[in-house]
């Protein structure tokens, strides 16, 4: 079984772009442990695609050179293989575009359908929708309908962005800015977390929570790490909220990230990840086992073994500076 490993920035998607420093990083850690762990599954092997300003990862990866269409180079790939695995951010529509097309050239992704995406990639939708879910989550408003009466700092964030990208804090209601497609959230005193969950036809699995790192330099915030399976759910209540989340968005599918806050009241979500997000990078280690082996578009007949009782994670240190 061959897989298309397509990560969107180690791929070529920013060929004609300078490579980004701020994802850089977390990208490239992603696509080596996607890499790892296919490739230590019986009978699998990867395809990959790679910007030719970064070291080739295997002999035969194919270079995006400078003024190759990287969306061209990708779908002839995907014909190449037996399964897709794309990775990519939501900012754009550009993970949407990808899943589109992977769709029409590979007869198996490891993704979420484009209509969940499409979804969360709107974090004002997903407010939306997991309020009609009653599900706890951080409030989230456009520029101009922030409550008259809203006290305390304020997170402001592109709609559609990925990550912590261009995410500032503002003082109170009256620093905000004027324009652009961003929207509000109240600064939520707590802890940050990310889910990792594995999302299969026959059920929801925590795999593991995780501590996110964020540096508050002159109101940006910025991802600097992640601590991976850092947080103990010793009461099950983060996994139940995982499952409560995907049930509110069907489509949702294979290794998805959700963004949590850990406040006084209770965990609130923040935000759904569609696609593996960095914490993946460490995942196996994390774990004790590869997660990579119970996702059902990997096994030929598409029934993968049952979940087995998973271990207490090891936490792991990830560096994203």
């Amino acid at each position: 079984m061959r897989v298309f490993i397509c990560e969107y920035v180690t791929s070529g998607g920013l060929r004609d772009k300078p490579l980004p420093e701020t994802l850089l990083p977390a990208a490239l850690q992603v696509r080596d442990a996607l890499i790892r762990d296919l490739e230590a599954l019986p009978g699998v092997s990867t395809i990959l695609a790679y910007d030719d300003r970064l070291p080739a990862p295997s002999e035969d990866s194919v270079p995006v050179g400078k003024g190759d269409d990287p969306w061209i180079c990708w779908s002839g790939l995907a014909h190449e293989a037996d399964v897709v695995w794309p990775v990519g951010p939501e900012t754009g529509g550009v993970l949407a575009r990808m899943v589109r097309l992977m769709n029409e050239s590979a007869a198996r992704l490891i993704s979420a359908s484009p209509a969940a995406i499409d979804l969360v990639s709107s974090k004002l939708r997903t407010a939306e929708v997991l309020a009609q879910n009653f599900i706890p989550h951080v409030p989230t408003y456009t520029l101009d309908t922030v409550p008259a009466d809203i006290k305390g700092d304020l997170i402001t964030k592109p709609d559609d962005g990925a990550g912590a990208e261009n995410t500032r804090a503002w003082p109170n209601r009256d620093a905000l800015p004027r324009g652009g497609r961003l929207v509000v959230q109240p600064f939520v005193h707590g802890t940050p977390v990310s889910l990792s969950v594995l999302v299969r036809p026959d059920g929801v699995t925590l795999l593991c929570a995780n501590q996110l790192h964020m540096s508050h330099l002159v109101g940006v915030l910025s991802l600097t790490g992640i601590t991976v399976g850092a947080i103990d759910d010793k009461d099950g209540a983060l996994a139940v909220l995982a499952q409560k989340v995907v049930a509110a968005i069907p489509g949702l599918s294979g290794i998805i990230g959700i963004d949590v806050i850990l406040s006084p009241s209770g965990p609130l979500v923040v935000e759904v990840n569609p696609h593996a997000t960095v914490a993946y990078a460490g995942l196996h280690a994390a774990l004790g086992v590869n997660p990579a082996a119970f996702l059902p578009e990997l096994i030929r007949d598409g029934r993968p073994p049952a979940m087995p009782h998973l271990p207490r994670p090891r936490p792991v240190e990830l560096d994203l500076r």
